[in-house]
């Protein structure tokens, strides 16, 4: 741990995530060993608490996280998600303090049919993101992937919309952030279901 950051700490924050975690996969949402979420545990430096690599994300533990620092490399020990820097770019980047990244069927295919981003509009549910649900039109951004977590992070911050706390990686899946993981959560749940409607309407 660092000076500031006890075993107990990160245990703690291995607590939240993984009671996330557990309720995002049977949402059928990670399935598998994919997908991952974060939580921030300092800012100065920053240094984020983040799923372990290759744990299946119905089953994890306080144990199955990992301390990495701002460039999502692990601070003492255990081996975090390989999407760790893309989760503290985005929290240095936005001031989020936790990040969820899930696989869903949605927003892979609106990936693929929108890779300009996906629009909405008089939905009630965009109060859930914090927009007026009338009158309004909120784009939510659509990335190109790429394994290379600094040219995704490139990407993201190039193609950010300040109004919508979400991005969709084309063939990857949905980066979604909050203050909080509850927040994150929320975001992530309300960003899905823009996306499914979206697709049931195409």
């Amino acid at each position: 741990m660092t000076a500031d950051l006890t075993a107990p700490d990160l245990e703690e924050a291995g607590a939240v995530l993984a009671a996330e975690s557990a309720r995002f996969a049977s949402f059928g949402w990670m399935r598998g060993t994919s997908g991952n979420l974060s939580v921030v545990l300092a800012r100065d430096p920053l240094r984020l608490a983040v799923t372990a690599s290759g744990r299946d994300k119905g089953e994890l533990t306080p144990a199955d996280v990992v301390l990495v620092d701002e460039n999502g490399a692990a601070v003492h020990e255990g081996k975090p998600s390989a999407e760790a820097e893309l989760h503290a770019r985005v929290a240095a980047l936005t001031g989020a303090g936790a990040v969820v990244h899930v696989h869903t069927v949605a927003s892979v295919a609106l990936g693929h049919r929108h890779p300009g981003g996906i629009a909405f509009k008089d939905v009630e549910m965009l109060k859930g993101v914090g927009q007026p649900a009338h009158d309004v039109e909120v784009t939510l951004p659509v990335i190109a992937n790429s394994q290379d977590m600094k040219v995704l992070g490139d990407r993201l911050e190039a193609a950010r919309e300040p109004r919508m706390p979400a991005v969709v990686v084309a063939g990857h899946g949905l980066y979604v952030w909050g203050d909080t993981p509850r927040q994150a959560r929320h975001h992530t749940e309300v960003v899905e279901w823009l996306l499914e409607l979206e697709l049931t309407r195409r």
